[in-house]
């Protein structure tokens, strides 16, 4: 059995029993809490102080360091180790916004209300360090563990009522007064310090076996790349005479292949400006061979009609997205499909002699990237221009080799992305597992006293590489 599904069927395991005695909370969606819980709202149990403090820096005020948004989305805890950005604030803010161990953060704004009440802890005294703009400090009182509140805040459930709350279209924002009367299940403080510590425990090992399965998909993605650029550059015999390409990032090449340029492989080469029922392809629709369509904006029939008289994109044209992440990666454009470009994004309309599908994986090859990265401009979103595209050197094998290597890389890159979603899946998964028990941990419906005192948790580590 894999550690994903242990750890998933030690969640279901009698070892979690519910409290011995339950009680209504009168909460509909918290339904029925232990007996000798309280529901109580956040005002009562901490401070709530909206941010301030900005990332300008003013002559004058005292240098500090600011926790920002990004600090705080991508942290379970906020301790000295991490990245903090240089600023300046009053000796008023400095007094209310320094944070101190215990102290939760919470985002307050986001573009998305999924991101809303995002929480992290803090784990020692940080005075020089600031509660930064968008986010809001929460303070717990005596009989409130900060460790328990993040959780708390995290779980499904008390975390829906923020989310509900937050006002905004296309940015969202939660206010003061939404956060402070949260209800959240509050257990006497001896027990939320359990709590805290058993799921601080389980969500390390399932956190170990998120990053194992990330680093695997790391290690088939690398694989998927190395056998792309393989056979672009030297073919499927590997018995073949070589030749010295005359290009040093392409080294040798099959005595029988040409080099060439992209402009003398595609008939046109088109960069597109920005810009339902039509889609219009975005660099974040492109990876590597691959075209996701499932989250890609759409436009109306009559900006889709203007759009294609000036650019339209056939069946077997080629994207590629010469910007941000998905930068150096190409795709062919579906059969049947009506889409045209988004910002940032190239078309490829491929010459007689050349086979769409097999131009389509040169350019995902890694030698093209190298070409591309080398050429890169641009400092806050890096790109490459149209004319050092155009210039990218090629290798030209025969139609027949082009045919044979497009069908192998077809067959052998869909194994690995089989084995890719696979693991992702086991990844969304564990992730689903770790929102599960804090959830029921924090709200109740399972008693980890136990599990807690004794070291007996979900996660199990034989197998999971730790």
């Amino acid at each position: 059995m894999s550690p994903e599904n242990k750890a998933r069927g030690a969640a279901r395991a009698p070892r979690f029993k519910p409290y011995p005695a339950y009680k209504d909370s009168g909460v509909q969606w918290l339904g029925e809490i232990p007996a000798h819980w309280d529901v109580q709202r956040l005002k009562t149990i901490a401070a709530v102080q909206l941010s301030n403090v900005d990332k300008k820096s003013v002559e004058g005020q005292e240098s500090v360091r600011l926790c920002n948004y990004v600090n705080v989305y991508y942290s379970d805890r906020i301790g000295p180790d991490l990245d903090f950005m240089a600023a300046t604030a009053t000796p008023e803010q400095v007094r209310r916004f320094s944070l101190r161990a215990g102290d939760v953060l919470i985002t307050k704004d986001s573009e998305s209300w999924t991101d809303i009440a995002v929480p992290a802890v803090v784990t020692s005294d940080l005075p020089d360090v600031l509660c930064g703009y968008h986010l809001a400090l929460v303070r717990p009182a005596s009989d409130c563990d900060g460790a328990f509140l993040a959780r708390a805040f995290s779980a499904i459930g008390p975390r829906d009522q923020f989310q509900v709350a937050a006002n905004g279209i296309t940015r969202f924002g939660l206010g003061g007064d939404a956060i402070r009367t949260g209800l959240f299940a509050t257990p006497p403080l001896q027990e939320q310090h359990a709590i805290a510590a058993f799921l601080d425990r389980e969500t390390a090992r399932i956190d170990a076996l998120v990053a194992k399965n990330e680093r695997l998909i790391g290690l088939l993605q690398e694989k998927r790349t190395a056998l792309i650029t393989r056979g672009v550059t030297k073919g499927l015999d590997p018995n073949v005479p070589m030749k010295d390409s005359g290009v040093e990032w392409l080294g040798e090449i099959p005595a029988h292949w040409k080099v060439t340029h992209l402009k003398h492989a595609a008939s046109h080469v088109v960069d597109c400006p920005h810009g339902s029922d039509y889609f219009v392809i975005r660099t974040a629709d492109v990876t590597a061979g691959l075209l996701d369509l499932s989250e890609a904006r759409r436009v109306d029939k009559a900006e889709f009609r203007k759009r294609i008289r000036r650019l339209p994109v056939l069946s077997d044209d080629i994207v590629y997205s010469r910007e941000g992440e998905r930068f150096g990666f190409a795709a062919m454009v579906p059969t049947g499909m009506s889409v045209c470009l988004g910002q940032r994004m190239m078309q490829f309309r491929v010459r007689s002699e050349w086979l769409p599908l097999f131009l389509m994986w040169q350019l995902n090859g890694r030698f093209v990237y190298q070409q591309a990265a080398l050429d890169t401009t641009g400092a806050t979103s890096p790109h490459v221009n149209v004319e050092t595209i155009r210039n990218f050197w090629l290798a030209e094998p025969p139609t027949p080799d082009q045919r044979a290597i497009a069908d192998f890389l077809g067959l052998e890159t869909a194994k690995i992305d089989l084995l890719i979603a696979k693991v992702r899946d086991a990844i969304d998964r564990l992730k689903e597992l770790r929102t599960a028990l804090i959830s029921a941990a924090v709200t109740g419906k399972i008693d980890v006293r136990e599990a807690a005192a004794g070291g007996d948790g979900v996660a199990e580590t034989g197998g999971s590489g730790r």
